[in-house]
């Protein structure tokens, strides 16, 4: 490693290249001459058989250049279950789901092409509730079930609503329960909910005279979209270009195929002009991926002690419409169904349950913060009825070096109690309340990365003329600073300043693979893709420094951009003159230009059984991670402040403190924006709070004190140890919130999100029972 480290260290965030090529920042700016505007025609049912369609006026409007309709190409695609048309064929499935297309000159003349197409729909009886919907009679929302295809580890159900069941089987469960001395259930909810990018989903895609396909896409999964498009329109992956800008905010709503795979239908319709589609707010909210909702049911066995023994748990997951990752986010929830503990029995049944909502797709967290509104709410509860501190019982049970997950593999280099202690340090958990409204709670979380065992990143660079070097890869940039990330990664490798490594924007015709940016797994895999290629270009510099100074490459390092012998700094050969090789005084040349490689494959991990869920290695590694929350209630009003919040992970190793800080208080932040706010409100399927005018958010006003640290356990296999964390940082905040307002007036709410009206409905009930017991 270089001698100047810059690992751990809070460098300027890194702004890419536009300021080298004057590339537009985002999609939405891009202007191509030629440039066509698309609109999509939705549909206003939420189930429902199209009878016929009718755009020939719509063709005949001057300025409408193309029109599109599910019969043009009704190839399926899917990433983990094949089950979507890119548009409606045969009948629609939630309001939003789209029906026809247009491409004109203008976004107006396309508006009024949409206003002319005729589709006749024969309505069909709704799904609307995911427990309703797994009842042997209920409406199918797909009938062809049975004929989809699908990955190995995707269980569906043929004739139900199942798109999948996952099962968990860890010893017996009776015998689990006959072991514990107290039972106790509890049911718990999740909505549906958006997630409110500031730029909302764009992209482009032109079809030239060759038929070669170009798309720029404010995607986070450039690979994934062009083997995906690739399927759906029976086009070769080497004739399809995806480009990807700096994307403005993602969070999992721009995982996989979104707007691509109904734009690129009118582009090869319309070309060679490039097409352009900009959703508008109102049909990010209504017709683009969603969380998905849950109900969530625990049985949970444990000790006089607080010991748990037997979790039996079932989670009940609203997949809407269409499978997207939703398939995938129950199968994460199944093996991490234990949460952050250690459980020696346990029974879990995941299931992703088709509904007429829109598709339930990835959202910060994968699951996870769904599944610990639960699980954290639970063993605060047993903590309460047992008579013991909930920190205490959580220190008690939690997961540490040779404890087993739910599928059985046994953890090593877990941090967990020590992030216990110190966020119970870091919110005074045992100094006195500062008001009789006043209460605390804590809520502990565990993620791995949700992904295969050949989830592959790679990543290239380039040492110009100037010294300076080029790293490309194709992790895209949301926002949360991985390009900063890899760059000091790869500065700290190659002695020179970060200043002088140029990150590329994500380009699949010209920057080297990278499976996905989701998982919050860049920094982890991308991370170590970048190290080895770093190290590849500086082994090659070492090498040929060694034979113009005729040094050993044991005895140089790399420092500032100057190759130099370790114990003589001021006799070496600077990067740059060594960029296209080395120079010798007869005038011929060693070595030439100086290119790194390096890719990274997460090694070992292996598949589980289908009917027991167990295995060795189900996931690449874990996270864990603890928030406590102080809270002031008016009891008058219902309302609830989140006065403070501490967060503490075990992150394995701080690459960038600077961005930790942040990504961890944007996570708070959002984090308290779901647990008090955020709803997306459903009414016989269809969305009735499409724009933030009554979808509500936080804002800046209700930002509390928060109090952040790490712990640094490394991990064996990470970039200088680190973990991924992403996303794990708005996980515990919801459930910290409802354990402390529990602490402070003694109700407990267990259907997100914890709303005034809520809080007082539950405050009356409480008056009621006291009033009766007294009575009694």
């Amino acid at each position: 490693m270089a001698t100047n480290s810059l690992i751990g260290k809070s460098v300027p965030r890194k702004d890419g290249w536009e300021k080298i090529t004057g590339a537009a920042k985002y999609v939405g700016d891009i202007k191509l001459a030629g440039m066509l505007y698309a609109k999509i025609l939705r549909s206003p049912y939420p189930h429902a058989r199209i009878v016929s369609i009718d755009a020939s006026e719509a063709l005949r409007l001057p300025g409408v250049k193309a029109v599109v309709t599910g019969r043009d190409y009704p190839n399926y695609v899917g990433l983990y279950l094949v089950d979507r048309n890119v548009y409606a064929v045969d009948k629609v499935r939630f309001v939003g789901d789209p029906v026809a297309g247009v491409a004109a000159v203008s976004p107006e003349a396309a508006e009024a092409a949409l206003r002319l197409i005729r589709v006749e729909y024969e309505e069909l009886p709704p799904v609307t509730d995911p427990v309703e919907a797994m009842r042997e009679k209920a409406p199918l929302v797909h009938e062809n079930l049975h004929q989809y295809s699908h990955v190995s580890a995707i269980f569906p159900v043929p004739h139900t609503n199942i798109a999948n069941h996952m099962k968990i089987r860890k010893g017996d469960i009776n015998e689990g329960f006959a072991k514990s001395d107290i039972i106790i259930e509890g049911t718990y909810r999740v909505p549906q909910m958006q997630h409110c990018q500031i730029e909302p989903h764009a992209a482009i895609a032109q079809v030239d005279a060759t038929g070669k396909v170009t798309v720029w896409s404010g995607c986070q999964s450039p690979n994934a979209v062009r083997k995906l498009l690739a399927v759906a329109f029976s086009i070769p992956e080497g004739r399809i270009r995806v480009i990807t800008p700096y994307v403005g905010g993602g969070f999992g709503g721009k995982a996989g195929i979104t707007v691509e795979g109904v734009l690129l239908p009118l582009a090869i319709k319309a070309g060679p002009r490039p097409v352009k589609l900009v959703l508008t707010r109102e049909e990010v909210f209504q017709a683009t991926s969603v969380r998905q909702g849950l109900v969530a049911r625990i049985k949970s066995g444990v000790t006089r002690e607080g010991r748990l023994v037997a979790q039996e748990t079932e989670l009940i997951w609203d997949g809407g419409a269409y499978s997207e990752y939703g398939v995938n986010i129950i199968r994460a929830s199944g093996y991490s169904s234990a949460g952050p503990y250690d459980i020696p029995y346990i029974k879990t049944d995941s299931y992703c349950v088709y509904t007429n909502h829109p598709p339930g797709g990835p959202f910060r967290g994968f699951g996870m913060g769904e599944l610990h509104w639960a699980l954290e709410q639970q063993i605060d509860r047993i903590a309460h009825e047992l008579g013991k501190d909930p920190v205490e019982v959580r220190l008690l049970n939690a997961a540490r070096d040779g404890s087993t997950t739910a599928t059985g593999e046994v953890l090593r280099d877990i941090g967990l109690t020590r992030c216990i202690e110190e966020a119970a340090r870091r919110i005074g958990w045992r100094e006195e309340k500062q008001g009789p409204l006043r209460g605390k709670g804590i809520a502990c979380m565990v993620k791995a990365p949700a992904m295969p065992g050949t989830a592959a990143s790679s990543a290239l660079i380039k040492i110009n003329e100037d010294g300076s070097a080029n790293l490309l890869i194709t992790a895209s940039e949301i926002g949360q600073g991985a390009n900063t990330v890899l760059a000091q990664i790869a500065a700290n490798e190659l002695g020179i300043p970060v200043e002088k490594v140029h990150v590329s924007q994500p380009d699949t015709d010209y920057t080297p693979y990278e499976w996905q940016t989701v998982a919050s797994r860049i920094t982890y895999s991308c991370g170590n893709a970048v190290l080895a290629a770093a190290r590849d270009a500086r082994q090659q510099l070492l090498e040929l420094a060694s034979q113009g100074l005729q040094v050993p490459t044991h005895r140089l390092t790399v420092t500032d951009g100057f190759v130099h012998v370790v114990d003589n700094p001021s006799h070496g050969i600077s990067v740059k003159d060594l960029s296209l090789g080395l120079g010798l005084p007869t005038g011929g040349g060693k070595g030439g230009p100086i290119m790194g490689k390096g890719h990274f494959i997460p090694d070992g991990i292996t598949n589980l059984d289908p009917e027991t869920g167990q295995g060795a290695k189900a996931v690449a590694h874990w996270t864990y991670g603890v928030q406590a929350a102080e809270v002031e209630v008016d009891t008058e009003t219902g309302k609830v402040d989140v006065l403070k919040v501490a967060a503490v992970y075990d992150i394995g190793k701080v690459i960038n403190p600077g961005i930790c800080l942040g990504q961890t208080e944007g996570g708070i932040m959002q984090g308290l924006s779901v647990g008090l706010y955020e709803e997306l409100k459903l009414r016989g399927g269809k969305v009735q709070n499409h724009s933030f005018v009554d979808y509500k958010i936080a804002t800046a006003a209700e930002v509390p004190e928060m109090s952040v640290g790490f712990v640094e356990t490394p991990l064996a296999d990470g970039p200088y140890g680190a973990r991924g964390f992403a996303e794990h940082v708005m996980v515990p905040t919801a459930p910290a919130i409802a354990n402390a307002v529990y602490d402070a007036i003694g109700v407990r709410i267990t259907d997100l999100p914890i709303t005034p009206e809520k809080v007082l409905v539950a405050l009356r009930e409480k008056r009621k029972k006291e009033g009766s017991a007294k009575n009694n």
